[in-house]
């Protein structure tokens, strides 16, 4: 069975060994080597990433006791050299030790046991048995499991038999029966767990809770732990650099200016909604001009379809009049009518829309369509004025 440093050695990076076997399945390659310290997925920690003999790593897992390396391709020779990516190895060691300490402050503090434990690429989460945690609660977690952080206390390693095992303040027991593996934060709890972990919470830096979403009965606490929270330290700060240079304000005052550029934008979409319905009275009548039998047909070169419906609409219910538009801005037409002509708005686009590479639908009253050209939109225009001015 192939030897896991990744237990007695967590912060191996790089290593000689020997291969035990190589296999190819499914058009993939395969590698189990005598000694390893790439660690397979599980207990809710992803696999490892690097390279055995400059080959790329790109999953590890076990199967009956065996530690498996996906491989891009196979060595041509049996001794190699094996390199960890100690970046994400270490992200790891951080959030799952800092898991530890944060599911152990949620149970010291209110009784919350941690049920489940997620560690992804963007957020780490853990839910916890209670159905709800407020912001003030949240806060103490955060300030206390911080507190812990600082206090340095060496976090222990190491395997137990049942007998011993017994005898540990544990909060849940393993499903294993044996090689059970303890992690122990000294002075705060026991765990069993086979994960790679820091050796003391110093190592961990510092945990940010971001927020919490009710799940099933249970809590979800979204945190990140040690250099994620760096780096989104970094980029928040970026963001409040641009906004403050974007707003020629110190960072102080941009909330102040933002609150004010919303009061200036809803002045000016009031502004603008007055001066779009003033736009449609007076193409209102200038359209009117064009109508041939109660039917309307306008080509609009530019035109946003929101505000070419609206006005569709409008014609049409106010002037009893069947109303085609188009916009050639966007390639869409609008059909609307007040319901006293024969011809249903939506039919007509289902029964013909097809022939002109065009997508949509609607009602009786009113139906809307979308064509991949502007020489599609057209020939449809064209061909409704046909159809509808005929009838």
């Amino acid at each position: 069975m192939t030897q896991k440093l990744y237990y007695s050695s967590p912060y191996t990076t790089e290593w000689e060994t020997k291969i035990k076997r190589t296999f190819e399945q499914d058009n993939d390659n395969f590698i189990i080597l005598e000694e390893t310290a790439f660690y397979p997925t599980g207990g809710g920690q992803p696999f490892d990433t690097g390279s055995i003999n400059g080959i790329e790593v790109v999953d590890v897992f076990t199967e009956n006791g065996e530690v498996i390396h996906k491989v891009t391709n196979l060595p041509d020779v049996s001794n190699v050299n094996c390199k960890i990516n100690w970046d994400r190895r270490f992200d790891h060691m951080q959030h799952h030790s800092g898991q530890h300490l944060l599911s152990a402050v949620c149970y010291s503090l209110f009784d919350a046991l941690t049920v489940s434990f997620h560690l992804g690429s963007e957020y780490v989460t853990i839910d916890v048995n209670t159905s709800e945690l407020n912001q003030h609660q949240l806060n103490q977690i955060e300030k206390e499991v911080n507190k812990q952080i600082y206090k340095n206390r060496p976090i222990h390693t190491y395997f137990v038999s049942n007998e011993e095992l017994v005898k540990l303040p544990l909060l849940k027991m393993p499903k294993v029966t044996e090689n059970i593996r303890i992690v122990e934060i000294e002075g705060i709890e026991h765990n069993a767990c086979g994960g790679t972990h820091v050796l003391r919470t110093g190592e961990i830096g510092i945990i940010k809770l971001y927020k919490t979403e009710k799940q099933r009965g249970n809590t979800r606490i979204f945190f990140k732990c040690g250099t994620r929270v760096l780096q989104g330290i970094n980029e928040s700060q970026q963001i409040l650099s641009n906004l403050s240079a974007k707003f020629n304000t110190g960072r102080d005052d941009i909330l102040n200016r933002l609150e004010k550029w919303e009061e200036d934008h809803k002045q000016l979409e009031t502004e603008i909604s007055v001066l779009k319905e003033q736009l449609n009275q007076y193409q209102t009548k200038e359209l009117l001009d064009k109508a041939d039998h109660e039917f309307l047909a306008h080509v609009f070169e530019v035109k946003n379809f929101n505000d070419m419906k609206e006005l569709a609409i409008k014609a049409a219910s106010e002037n009893n009049l069947f109303v085609l538009f188009l916009s050639l801005s966007e390639n869409k037409v609008i059909l609307a009518q007040n319901g006293t002509y024969p011809t249903s708005c939506g039919q007509f686009l289902k029964q013909h829309l097809a022939e002109f590479n065009g997508k949509g639908g609607g009602n009786d009253k009113t139906a809307q369509a979308a064509f991949a050209a502007r020489e599609d939109a057209e020939k449809f225009y064209h061909f409704a004025i046909q159809k509808i001015a005929g009838n």
